[in-house]
Order: structure tokens, then sequence, then C-alpha cells
């Protein structure tokens, strides 16, 4: 029985060894002519690689597009369900991990524990200076954008510090005891933390504004551990300068891999370069989920974890 092929964009981190139970073709830019591409039932699609009508049309034997990840903003799902092409992500295995990061932002933002870290390093305890007090998460209310599994998650471990939190979402989460928040900028005025745990895309592009970002006010911490989209980046930069916003902890950027030289600058935010999930074993975990959405796939069982 010969083997599916399926289009591999990106090399995967982890699971490569299930590559081999496929006829793969890599391809990073996908155009008319790339060898193969006509014949391909599935995409394993790590990375943000852009799947929309052009690159669909390119593959008319397409059936499912399995992603490394729990966002798939980068795949219309829409076109692909016109062409009754199944999407699925790898939820679950990382939400436990991006919630942890998500917490270390937070506490290394508002403690600045990386400014203190550099003022050990740069040898100015041990000359005899003093690194300045830090605020402090007692007493703080949090508020987060976003209560899906990632939320729940955050939320939890937030009350585990015994901390406030409440809540925005599009719609009240039955059976939900946390406080819920229709409108976001009120949110945003009635806590000093923000956390955006919320899907990127159209729909969220920029929804936490620069009315957001001043309604969290001179207090706020934001923590984004969703997409850099869905922050206003240049009203967060200025904010961030002007002493309108205390801290932010980001590991998401509109632009990513560039990070603006503004943020690179500045002494008051915490950048990662979006590893919410990079561990070690949670990448092997979700690997291994986009291969057994696939095997299922072609073995007849349909997909494990579609998006619709």
């Amino acid at each position: 029985m010969s083997k599916a092929k399926i289009l591999i964009p990106k090399i995967f981190p982890t699971s490569r060894d299930r590559i081999n139970g496929y006829d793969a073709v890599y391809a990073e830019v996908l155009k008319e002519g790339v060898p193969g591409l006509s014949e391909v039932r599935a995409i394993a699609l790590a990375g943000q690689q852009k799947i929309g009508e052009a690159e669909l049309e390119l593959m008319p034997k397409l059936e499912l597009i399995a992603k490394f990840g729990v966002g798939y903003d980068s795949v219309d799902v829409d076109a692909a369900s016109r062409r009754n092409i199944v999407v699925t992500n790898t939820p679950d295995v990382l939400t436990d991990e991006v919630a942890d990061l998500a917490l270390g932002l937070l506490i290394a933002a508002v403690r600045r524990i990386p400014q203190a870290e550099r003022f050990l390093r740069e040898g100015r305890w041990r000359n005899g200076e003093t690194f300045p007090l830090s605020p402090s998460l007692r007493g703080l209310k949090a508020g987060i954008v976003g209560l899906g599994r990632i939320g729940e998650a955050i939320a939890q471990r937030l009350r585990g510090m015994n901390m406030e939190v409440v809540y925005c979402n599009r719609r009240q989460k039955p059976g939900c005891d946390l406080e819920y928040y229709a409108d976001l900028t009120q949110m945003a005025a009635d806590v000093q933390v923000l956390i955006v745990a919320t899907p990127g895309g159209g729909e969220t592009d920029k929804l936490i504004s620069r009315e957001v970002i001043a309604a969290l006010g001179q207090h706020g911490t934001l923590v984004n551990i969703a997409r850099g989209t869905v922050v206003d980046e240049d009203a967060l930069v200025e904010a961030l300068k002007n002493g309108r916003l205390l801290a932010a902890g980001l590991d998401v950027f509109a632009k990513e891999p560039k990070v603006p030289d503004d943020l690179l600058q500045l002494d008051n935010v915490v950048l990662l370069p979006h590893v919410g999930s990079g561990a070690i074993k949670t990448r092997q975990d979700m690997g291994d989920l986009v291969f057994d959405n696939l095997d299922s796939w072609f073995a007849g069982r349909g997909a494990i974890t579609p998006v619709r």
C-alpha cells in the first residue's frame, strides 16, 4: 500500500520519526510547480505558514490540515471548510505549559526579576549598591481576556496565589464562578493585571486597544501569551515609555520574529521569543498529536481534534 503524500512546510522540532509513515513533500514556499504539491492529501503544519485560498488552490487533493499548536489563525478555516478540508490543532497538551509561562511572566514583570539579575551580574550588588524595591502582587486583581482552556488554567494558578480573578469573554461561561465582564475596557479599569489568552485572527486584531491600555493605567501590568496582533503594539510602547503602564510581560509580538526596537530598549518589560509551549515534553506531545490526527484520518477513523 502506497504512503499518503503530506506537505511539511517547516521541519518539525519533534516527532520526526513519525514522518517515516508518509511520503513527505518539503516546501516552505507554496507556488505552482512545486513537485508533488498537486498530490498532497494532508499538511503537517508547524509555524505560521499562511494557508489561504491561493495555497489551497494548489492542492486539489487536500483533505486535512494538522496544525502544530493551539492557535490556527494562519489557516483560513472558512476557505478550508468550503472545500471539505478538516483543520485540527493540538489543544490540552500545551495548556499547563503556557499557563505556567504566563505566571512566570507576570511575576518576573511585577517583581522585576530580570532587572534584579542584571543588577547582580553587573557587579552592582557586590559594589555596595541596593536594588530598588519592586511593586508587589499582594492585593492585586487580575483580569483574563479569553477564558478558554489556557485562560482557565491561568485563573486556577492565580487563585492559588490568593489573587482575585475576573474575566472577559465573547460570552459568559456557564458554571464559571468568576466574575464576568462583557465590557473589556471596564474590566481593564477595575484590575491591576491584564492577561491576554484569547485566540488571534481578524476578530481580535488590536483588541487590547489604546483605550484598554489607558484604562489599565499607570499601576497596571499587561501579560500577553496569546498572539502579538491582539495588542496595539504602538499604544503599548507609548504607555510603557511614558509611565502610563507599570510593566508588561510579552511572549508574542505583532510581526515575529521582529520585535520593535522601542520595546527592546525599555526596562519595564520582560520579553521572550514565543516559547510558551517550548518545553521538550510538551513539544513532543504536540508533535505526536499532529501525527495522531494524520494516522487516525488515513485509517478512516476521522480527525481527533478538529477545530470545528
